[in-house]
């Protein structure tokens, strides 16, 4: 029996070259496999006709946007995500949806490998193979670009020679990977870290410098979960959705952030998320009258290990499932509305309610009603500065000597 290869298939030049190169090299059958995470363009039928016509046996196509906006995105938004600050972890977090795929495309086609387009120095490589080794440890992988010499030009000269249904372009510079959660763009003039961004490579936002009038709008959560935009009920993906077109019509969410990639090199890459972006500063301020003190402090330590292992290509590991249920357990009274506007590029918070906050009005006010017994600092003050007080007469003791 021949051998199968899945592939993980994007429709774009590379790996419409790599069903025929691959064939080529190994012998084997490829089998394509696209999967939807809210990229947009060319519809799935229109991927996978192009499959088909660049030599693949079999084309499995599956649209897994809800997927993706309900297993994914969402735990990336109660842990309030962002590698090194920044990044809202796009190209990391649909990995892993994409992986199970792969995987249960390989287990229904007899498939023993797995290929992918990715690079040898890119942070995809690894989310892809170590999630496959954790799903289908039996599966081997395989990357046509690093394992099998398909350079851009190779990739290019082949199309042509064979004639494959694929309009493409020398004159693209750029790289580009993008899904429902944001965009991510890197390479070519950008690689020059001096150089600012040009306004062609922006898809997702519009030029914040002279945006429209302010958009204010209110955000209902219930359990981290947004749950209505103005009032109207959504489901995860149309939240992510309606703030992409509201918040990207501001010119929110551009990221230029010099980040540091797991193989050891720093990148330059610029970002797009202007829903995400917004509902994490909705999400976070929220969760600051619901979560306690001390829980929070913590929440924050657990949220940002929690998005350097997705970062790194451990969505199905041990630690990061650990996380999981202290973030999830976190989540538990963050429900009520957050109002905020939007305009020139931020997304401002003005306004919060809920059910379950511990903000207490009486507590807080300076005016008449006050309930907070002043009358007790002055005893918790002496008793909070005990230990560094008791420390530094020591000090002064020593240095008496």
């Amino acid at each position: 029996m021949t051998e199968r290869i899945v592939l993980a298939y994007s429709g774009g030049l590379d790996t419409s070259v790599a069903i025929g190169w691959i064939g080529e090299a190994t012998g084997a059958e490829v089998i394509a496999v696209a999967v939807d995470v809210g990229q947009g363009g060319e519809s799935l039928e229109t991927i996978r006709q192009r499959a088909l016509g660049c030599g693949a046996v079999e084309a499995y196509v599956a649209d897994a946007s809800d997927e993706f906006a309900n297993e994914y995105c969402m735990p990336t938004l109660k842990a309030n995500a962002l590698y090194q600050g920044h990044y809202p972890l796009v190209s990391a977090i649909s990995r892993p949806v994409i992986v199970k795929h792969l995987v249960k495309a390989a287990r229904e086609f007899g498939a023993t490998t797995v290929a992918h387009g990715c690079t040898g120095k890119g942070n995809d490589q690894v989310r892809f193979e170590v999630g496959i080794q954790t799903l289908g440890p039996d599966l081997k992988c395989i990357a046509p670009v690093r394992d099998l010499a398909l350079t851009r030009d190779k990739a290019i000269a082949f199309a042509e020679e064979k004639g494959l249904p694929i309009e493409t372009t020398k004159k693209n510079p750029y790289s580009i990977d993008q899904n429902v959660w944001g965009r991510a763009v890197e390479t070519g003039y950008l690689e020059d870290i001096w150089n600012a961004p040009t306004k062609d490579i922006y898809d997702y936002t519009a030029t914040p410098e002279f945006p429209p009038a302010p958009d204010e709008v209110t955000i209902s959560f219930e359990a981290g979960v947004p749950v209505a935009i103005d009032g109207v009920k959504v489901t995860p993906l149309q939240a992510i959705k309606e703030l992409n077109r509201r918040a990207g019509a501001q010119g929110v969410g551009r990221i230029d952030v010099v980040e540091d990639r797991l193989v050891g090199i720093k990148s330059r890459e610029i970002y797009e998320a202007p829903g995400a972006m917004a509902l994490i500063t909705a999400h976070k301020h929220l969760e600051d009258i619901t979560i306690e003190r001390e829980q929070a402090r913590f929440k924050a330590t657990v949220g940002q290990r929690w998005a350097e292992l997705v970062y790194d290509g451990q969505w199905f590991s041990p630690l990061k499932r650990s996380l999981d249920a202290f973030i999830e357990d976190t989540q538990r009274y963050v429900t009520g509305d957050i109002r905020m506007v939007l305009h020139g590029g931020q997304a401002i918070v003005n306004g919060r309610r809920s059910e379950t906050s511990l903000y207490d009005f009486d507590l807080a006010t300076y005016d008449t009603g006050d309930t907070f017994d002043q009358s007790m600092a002055r005893g918790f003050i002496e008793l909070w500065g005990m230990s560094a007080k008791v420390a530094s007469g020591r000090d002064i003791r020593v240095a008496g000597k």
